[in-house]
């Protein structure tokens, strides 16, 4: 593997965005609520808005592509000072190699040039990999919790549930157990 490159897209790399983002839909479904299916079918508008929304990181190994993650600016959260972390995907054979480390130091750096205080990453409570490697880079569990959306349909799982972990950036003294 030769050394993986984090950069941010462009609002008019939207087409970079959409094909890693339906990649990672089609490879990992289980990670995402929202299917391949349903946003192949977005028209481009819809995708050069989400550009305007959020900072969309990709990362390369030359030029191939292996992972992405998405810093909303805080428009997803009603926490003054917090983005959210969200969308992140490494691809299958890649996972364990540092590129997820990789996307989240970009992105931490990218929340702190946007002036943002802390950075917010929802996580399955049933996706151990998923908590422990958050825990391991520096998000810390809260007590929030919300239920899990079920793939497909605008509904909630009451059997499953999501909890907020929370990175400080910047000098922060420390993470609330609960915001």
């Amino acid at each position: 593997m030769s050394e993986i490159h984090v950069r941010v897209l462009d609002p008019d790399e939207w087409p970079s965005y959409k094909d890693v983002r339906l990649r990672a839909l089609r490879e990992s479904p289980e990670a995402f609520v929202a299917s391949a299916e349903e946003e192949e079918a977005f028209p481009d508008s819809r995708w050069q808005e989400r550009m305007e929304r959020s900072r969309r990181l990709l990362a390369q190994d030359g030029d191939e592509v292996v992972g992405v993650v998405s810093v909303g600016t805080g428009h997803r959260t009603n926490i003054p000072g917090a983005g959210e972390l969200f969308g992140l995907w490494v691809a299958p054979a890649r996972r364990g190699s540092g590129v997820a480390r990789r996307l989240l130091e970009k992105a931490a750096k990218v929340g702190r040039e946007v002036g943002l205080r802390q950075l917010v990453y929802w996580v399955g409570t049933d996706n151990g990999r998923a908590v422990a490697f958050a825990s391991s880079f520096g998000f810390r569990p809260t007590d929030d919790r919300r239920p899990m959306r079920i793939r497909g349909v605008d509904e909630e799982d009451a059997e499953s549930e999501e909890m907020m972990m929370v990175y400080p950036l910047g000098d922060a003294a420390g993470v609330p157990t609960s915001l």
